[in-house]
């Protein structure tokens, strides 16, 4: 029996960091054993925010590619490639734009939200106007069964299925398959100021870092505001440290660090200290993948090519059928 598909990518913008780790990376290896999984670089969405210097992408995707076999996508399970080497992607995209309504596109909650927060970029472009119907190119196009998305990204998802309609309802039944969602949980990882963690605070812990590295950035981060000295009580649920506790710290440990939190047992830097001990024990076996990878780069071209084949060869079917059903010459 043929596992259902899924699709999904990120945009290569700069290192990933631990909130990308826990809310999207994690969930791809999980995945991979119950799901035939597409991973993509998403290089044309990042052109949407960074066409006037597009220097960042191309640095970027060979970085993240490396990454992602690091903390353990496996090119034996998964298909994984380039958005812009699939040239049929933007076929499809064309296509699907002449049959999308402007008014869906402008009603994007997304599309707002974020011309609104990023106000020092130019978003006033077609192609970031359009760019779920790029988005919804990406996951039709390989016929995916479920996309896992967390549940903010649902209006994204629904207008997907909305194009999928239109185009069946207009060129014939199933040619384009309707996907579902699987809702995964997208943590609110916090920075070392408090902030949500982002590249663009510039308060984010990277996957690849080094233990020096990494033991800096928790030394600087930002605990409870009431432990004034050593000797003051605090709170774990007021500390901006404690939420990396619950994600890498073992429950015996964490029920002593509640404990000495509130007593004043425990004081800031122990609780760093141990902090550092738990990023380590989890970021270790990655890290000497990553470098493994990164001092086989042929190995990682072979792995992207034979993405490519694998990527040309589902699209070219989806393609047959779309230019059949819309009486396009092949």
């Amino acid at each position: 029996m043929e596992k259902n598909r899924i699709v999904s990518g990120i945009r290569p913008t700069g290192d990933l960091h631990i909130g990308h780790y826990l809310g999207v990376l994690k969930n791809w290896v999980n995945l991979q054993d119950d799901y035939q999984c597409f991973y993509f670089i998403a290089d044309w969405h990042a052109l949407t925010s960074e066409y006037r210097d597009p220097s960042i992408i191309e640095q970027s995707a060979r970085d993240m590619v490396i990454t992602w076999l690091g903390v353990g996508i496996d090119p034996e399970k998964s298909v994984i490639f380039r958005q812009s080497h699939i040239k049929t992607h933007a076929e499809l995209f064309l296509l699907l734009s002449m049959i999308t309504p402007t008014s869906w596109l402008e009603r994007n909650p997304t599309y707002k939200e974020m011309r609104e927060e990023l106000t020092e970029k130019d978003l006033s472009t077609y192609g970031f106007l359009g760019y779920p119907v790029l988005m919804a190119t990406d996951i039709v196009i390989y016929h995916a069964d479920k996309v896992p998305i967390g549940e903010d990204q649902l209006p994204h998802l629904e207008l997907t299925r909305e194009i999928v309609r239109r185009f069946n309802f207009i060129y014939g039944d199933a040619i384009l398959t309707e996907p579902k969602e699987i809702l995964t949980e997208t943590p609110r990882v916090p920075g070392l100021d408090g902030r949500k963690m982002s590249k663009s605070y510039g308060n984010a812990i990277f996957i690849a870092e080094t233990e020096e590295s990494l033991a800096k950035k928790v030394m600087q981060m930002l605990t409870d505001p009431k432990r004034m000295t050593r000797k003051d009580p605090g709170e774990p649920k007021d500390c901006n440290l404690y939420p990396f506790h619950e994600y890498f710290t073992d429950e015996a440990t964490r029920d002593e660090i509640q404990a000495g939190c509130r007593s004043a047992g425990l004081g800031c830097v122990d609780c760093k200290r141990i902090l550092i001990k738990s990023l380590v024990r989890e970021f270790g076996p990655v890290w000497e993948k990553i470098a493994y990878y990164r001092g086989h780069t042929s190995l990682v071209d072979d792995i992207l090519n034979a993405g490519f084949q694998r990527a040309t060869r589902e699209s070219d079917l989806t393609m047959a059928r779309v230019r059949a059903a819309m009486k396009l010459a092949g």
